[in-house]
């Protein structure tokens, strides 16, 4: 079997060995040393030959093998090596690929990275990430400052003269940036340089011992940063990227792509060193990238590249764009950083979720993984001695929580999460309004950090507070009442005027055959006093409801019954069916009170925005019997059911009670069926 032949010994000929032994092609790589040997990963695909050879003998080991490719992997000074596997293959078919050195992965001595010009270098600086020591004077520094975002993160070393740092202004390099010194200058004063200022790359010219150019690459191996060196003459050869791809084509099919990125979706706690897990740190500790809000970022080491993206629609791009650039190059490591726990409240789901969609369709190589944090309940609950499994737990932290009042109402503890000052504000805004006063608020600020601060306060007090931050609370609440879980709000507590209203036995009856679940989208039509939206959007908080009348004094009944009740969850809105459906979201139920003479086109309409949804229709006349049942064999429905209903109520008279009677009423329930319409189409042609 033919194989492919590698001469190797440094960092780019080993991973070169592991991406061929990844695709499962076979391969011999030769090292010169027992060093370049161990340092190989045993595969067996891998055959491993370890010995100097001068150009005959090269000649005589290619000639006795079969190779589809010799690579040339060796050092880029490593001239006379590369001279004789050269020479040794004059007059051979077999090709000659050089592999040059990634300007980003050279990871000998000092990471020594060489440019023939300071325009190649100044482009390459635009790939790396901290701060910036510039120590070739101010001449070219015009070159330099081409990019604003490497510019902002110069450090540049000149002469102290009005010349040089007259040219630093120019180019807008501020105060700051400008280190206007003298040399010489000792290995020990570059090493202070560079811890002083963060400094993650320094740039040099080759200038040699009289300008102090090996105390700089000394300094830079001591503080363990890359050095760019502009000066080093032209390589010839292919990058890693391309030289794969050429292999590609030499062996006849395409190399697998290793994975480019190891992604961690890290809980950070409430922020503080002291909260987050030792897994999570030392995540933060070795990555290449973070991500994450910009207060997240802040107090992290300048050496890693800070990204201010927390959501999938800025971090996608960005990662393939890394990739990108990457190529086939070392592994990067990227932490995004959640606030709290990446499982309670977080933006993590989503993103982790889009992570493995664009990981699915080839467009990310990347692992990624979920790390953990501590949430500012459990460390509020750890501070105040309450436990939280026997509490409700929710957030209003960046999002919209429907019925909030109405779910403290119900339970006699609640933690919930808040963004800042203008939501303990609004808490205890809502708590006054709600006759909610004897509630006992423990608010947890600025959990973890210096300034934390635990507080007692009353709903009034939350309304006066004047420290912005982070707030997290526990809200008691000694006069909680019991959630009910069946529909029947009497007709009495309705505000109702002259406006017509389904009665309460019809209301339950008609609930009943809708068949609610949690996080329903319920259409209620021809609303009038809003009863039927009422008892609908108390049953759950998730459940949300449209209320749609388009007569007036309905809709300000529909209103007042709404705040009555404090039920968030219903949109009240005056329009005309079915035109007034047209910009909602598709429902999953419908319950239709009245139809104003268009039930065929309010049927239509429904049908169109989910042909699988469950209706419910009310009348208390023939007629409109009669049109339900005209207009229902014009679609394909299931589950139908169909009733009349009659109650009667007791009315004291005296010492005796007497029924009276309400009007009958007809309950038409069923499904619409999408398959029987799909079946009837294809029937028909």
């Amino acid at each position: 079997m033919k194989e492919i032949l590698i001469f190797a010994g440094t960092t780019e000929g080993r991973k070169l060995s592991e991406y061929l032994a990844e695709s499962g092609v076979a391969h011999t790589i030769c090292v010169a040393t027992e060093y370049g040997e161990i340092v190989l990963h045993p595969h067996p695909l891998v055959k491993v030959h370890q010995g100097r050879m001068d150009q005959e003998a090269i000649r005589e080991f290619i000639q006795a093998g079969e190779y589809l490719a010799v690579v040339d992997a060796t050092h880029p000074y490593a001239k006379i090596v590369t001279d004789h596997i050269k020479g040794a293959m004059e007059g051979m078919t077999v090709p000659y690929l050089r592999l040059k050195r990634d300007m980003q992965t050279g990871k000998e001595g000092a990471q020594m990275h060489w440019f023939d010009s300071v325009e190649a270098c100044a482009k390459a600086l635009e790939e790396t990430r901290g701060n910036i020591l510039l120590t070739t004077g101010s001449k070219d520094l015009a070159k330099y400052c081409i990019s604003e975002e490497v510019r902002n993160r110069l450090y540049v070393r000149v002469l102290p003269s009005v010349e040089s740092i007259s040219l630093c202004t120019q180019q807008g390099i501020c105060g700051k940036q400008i280190l206007a010194m003298q040399g010489p200058f000792t290995e020990e004063m570059n090493t202070a340089v560079i811890r002083q200022y963060h400094i993650s790359c320094l740039v040099t010219k080759e200038t040699g011992v009289s300008g102090g150019y090996q105390e700089k690459l000394k300094a830079a191996e001591q503080a363990g940063i890359p050095v760019f060196v502009v000066g080093h003459p032209l390589e010839e050869g292919m990058f890693f990227p391309e030289l794969c791809e050429k292999l590609s084509g030499i062996i006849g099919r395409s190399l697998a792509k290793k994975e480019t990125m190891e992604i961690s979706l890290a809980g950070i706690g409430m922020g503080s060193r002291n909260s987050m897990t030792k897994e999570v740190w030392d995540a933060i500790e070795h990555a290449d990238i973070l991500l994450g809000a910009k207060r997240m970022l802040e107090g992290f080491e300048a050496g890693t590249e800070k990204k201010a993206y927390y959501q999938a629609k800025d971090i996608i791009p960005y990662l393939k764009e890394i990739q990108e650039k990457n190529g086939f190059s070392e592994k990067k490591k990227v932490v995004v950083l959640f606030s709290g726990d990446t499982g309670f409240y977080s933006g993590c789901k989503t993103l982790y979720h889009a992570l493995l969609e664009e990981i699915e369709k080839g467009q990310l190589q990347a692992s990624v993984k979920i790390l953990p944090g501590i949430s500012s309940v459990a460390y509020l609950a750890s501070c105040i001695g309450e436990s939280y499994e026997d509490a409700l737990v929710t957030s209003i932290h960046g999002k919209k929580i429907y019925n909030l009042v109405k779910k403290i109402q119900r339970e006699k503890k609640t933690y919930l999460l808040l963004s800042g000052l203008k939501d303990i504000h609004a808490l205890g805004q809502a708590l006054v309004n709600a006759d909610m006063t004897d509630c006992q608020i423990v608010a947890g600020y600025q959990l973890s950090y210096p300034g934390e601060k635990i507080s007692r306060l009353t709903p009034e007090e939350c309304r006066e507070l004047k420290e912005e931050g982070l707030y997290t609370c526990l809200i008691r609440n000694p006069g909680a009442v019991e959630k009910k879980i069946t529909p029947g709000i009497a007709d009495e507590e309705f505000e109702r005027a002259k406006v017509p209203m389904t009665k309460e036995e019809v209301r339950e009856v008609s609930l009943c055959k809708m068949n609610l679940h949690k996080n329903a989208v319920v259409y209620d039509i021809g609303s009038g006093t809003g009863s039927i939206a009422v008892e609908i959007a108390a049953l759950s908080d998730e459940i949300m409801v449209y209320a749609l009348e388009q007569k007036e004094e309905a809709v300000a009944l529909i209103q007042k019954n709404r705040e009555k009740f404090s039920l968030e969850n219903i949109a009240v809105l005056k329009a005309k069916v079915p035109e007034g459906l047209s910009e909602l979201p598709a429902p999953t139920h419908a319950f239709i009170g009245g139809s104003g003479g268009n039930m065929k086109e309010i049927l239509s309409v429904l049908y169109e925005k989910n042909p699988r949804m469950r209706v419910v229709i009310n009348a208390i006349s023939m007629e409109t019997i009669c049109e339900i049942r005209e207009v229902l064999s014009l679609f394909p429905i299931e589950n139908e059911e169909v009733l009349q209903l009659q109650a009667s109520r007791a009315k004291k008279a005296g010492s005796y009670h007497l029924m009276r009677a309400e009007n009958p009423v007809w309950i038409c329930a069923f499904n619409f069926c999408e398959q029987a319409a799909k079946e009837g189409e294809q029937a028909s042609i």
